[in-house]
C-alpha cells in the first residue's frame, strides 16, 4: 500500500492569502500546504480521501491518471469542493464511485445537484455512484474499509482505517470504542491544527498524546495551519516516530 498525502494544509491553505506571517512567506516548499487530502493506492487502484478545492492541482502533480473510488470525511469546503474537477476520470472511466454519510451525500447533493440528476442530465457533467456508509465496515474491491467515527466539535467526521493505515482529519473528540478500531495500526494520519488549544481540533499536545495511546509504529500529522511554525522547527521536536507530513509527501506500508 502506498500513501501519498496530497494536502496536509488546513482550510485556507498556506500561504494564506494576503498574509505576512513568516511561516506563509517562507520558500521552504515543506511550508507551502494545499488543503488536506490523501491517495491510497493497493494493489493496483487508487482510493482518494476527500476531494477539496485543490484536488486537480493535486492530481496534475502527482500525475494521477486513474481514480477508482473517493472516501468523503465531512461536508466541509476544505474536503468536498473539487468533485466537478473529477470530470476528466469520468469521460475516461465513466461513473466514479463515492461513500459518504447520509448527512454528507446530501450536502453535495445541494452543492452539486447537476451531478447527481437522472433526468435531463447536462451531458458536460460527471456521474458518481452513490454508496451511503454508517459506522460499519464495508468492503471496496479487495480492500477491507473500517470507518472511525469522530467529533469536529459538532460535526461528525468519519476517519478510516483501510488495513494498517488509518486517516483521522478534523477530530476534536473520539470515543473509546472508536479507539480500539485503530489499536495494532502501523501507521495513524491524525490531524494536529496549531500549538495553542483549539475548539474543533486537536492541537499538537492532544495529537501526541493520542498518538502514544494508539501507538502506531509510524504518526504523520496532518491539517496543519502556518500557526503551527516552520516545518524544519516544528519536526526536530517530535518524537522519533511521528512526522510533521508534507504535500506530495509518499509512504509505504
Amino acid at each position: 500500500m502506498v500513501i501519498t498525502f496530497l494536502g496536509t494544509g488546513t482550510s485556507q491553505g498556506i500561504p494564506v492569502i494576503g498574509s505576512n506571517h513568516p511561516v506563509c512567506l517562507s520558500t521552504d516548499p515543506k511550508d507551502k500546504r494545499l488543503r488536506v487530502s490523501a491517495l491510497v493506492e493497493y494493489k493496483g487502484y487508487t482510493i482518494l480521501i476527500d476531494c477539496g478545492p485543490d484536488f486537480r492541482a493535486q492530481m496534475l502533480t502527482n500525475q494521477i491518471t486513474h481514480i477508482d473510488a473517493i472516501l468523503y470525511t465531512h461536508e466541509h469546503n476544505d474536503h468536498t469542493a473539487g468533485l466537478d474537477d473529477i470530470r476528466p476520470y469520468f469521460f475516461r472511466q465513466g461513473d466514479i464511485p463515492i461513500y459518504a454519510h447520509k448527512r454528507v451525500l446530501d450536502s453535495l447533493k445541494k452543492r452539486f445537484d447537476y451531478i447527481f440528476e437522472s433526468e435531463n442530465k447536462y451531458p458536460g457533467a460527471p456521474s458518481v455512484v452513490v454508496n451511503e456508509i454508517q459506522n460499519t465496515p464495508f468492503k471496496f474491491k479487495e480492500l477491507d474499509i473500517i470507518p472511525v467515527n469522530v467529533m469536529h466539535n459538532r460535526v461528525q467526521v468519519f476517519g478510516y482505517r483501510l488495513e494498517d493505515f488509518v486517516y483521522l482529519t478534523d477530530v476534536k473528540t473520539i470515543e473509546e470504542e472508536e479507539i480500539e478500531k485503530l489499536m495494532g495500526v502501523k501507521v495513524l494520519a491524525i490531524n494536529a491544527l496549531r500549538i495553542e488549544k483549539h475548539h474543533s481540533h486537536f492541537n499538537l499536545e492532544d495529537a501526541l498524546e493520542f498518538i502514544n495511546n494508539v501507538k502506531p509504529e509510524r504518526a504523520y500529522i496532518i491539517h496543519i495551519s502556518h500557526v503551527m511554525g516552520f516545518h524544519k522547527d516544528v519536526q526536530a521536536q517530535l518524537p522519533e516516530n511521528v512526522f510533521l507530513a508534507y504535500d506530495n509527501l509518499k509512504i509505504t506500508i
